[in-house]
């Protein structure tokens, strides 16, 4: 299991896809990508879009995401997403009680019970005491992180 917190924007493409039964029909998708700003999240899906689609296509939506981490996982089999609402759970030192905080994740799993097992894993090295208040699959396709450009000789600034 690998995590990574940074910016995520939840994009929306829509284009013809065609279907199992080779009819043409225009369809929506949900990908989730890392970047800085809206206008850098529009760039990089269509960058990462134009390898995988073979005509037009347009970026329906662009979102904040509301999580700041993504589980990724290695296994070929997990090919879902699944976002979880976790409450950390603090004491007051005050008045002694019980304070939740709600944090979001991306987690990717094959199945339901994968996903809790995800989570586990990542948050057992963890000394935060949490529960997990919600799981729920999504309907995103694939995550795309941000890949840094290398940098050519010529524009490499010089010391």
């Amino acid at each position: 299991m690998r995590s990574r917190t940074a910016d995520w924007f939840e994009t929306k493409i829509r284009f013809e896809k065609t279907m199992e039964d080779g009819l043409q029909k225009k369809v929506t998708e949900q990908y989730t990508v890392d970047a800085l700003s809206f206008t850098e999240a529009e760039k990089s899906i269509i960058e990462e879009m134009s390898a995988y689609i073979s005509g037009e296509f347009e970026v329906a939506d662009i979102k904040k995401a509301s999580y700041k981490e993504v589980f990724f996982s290695e296994a070929d089999s997990d090919d879902r997403w699944y976002k979880a609402k976790l409450q950390f759970i603090t004491i007051d030192e005050k008045s002694q009680k019980e304070k939740r905080s709600n944090v979001y994740y991306l987690v990717q799993a094959g199945t339901f019970a994968g996903a809790v097992r995800h989570i586990e894993e990542v948050m057992g090295t963890t000394a935060i005491d949490y529960v997990i208040a919600s799981l729920n699959e999504t309907s995103i396709m694939d995550v795309f992180e941000h890949q840094a450009r290398p940098v050519s000789q010529e524009t490499a600034v010089e010391e």
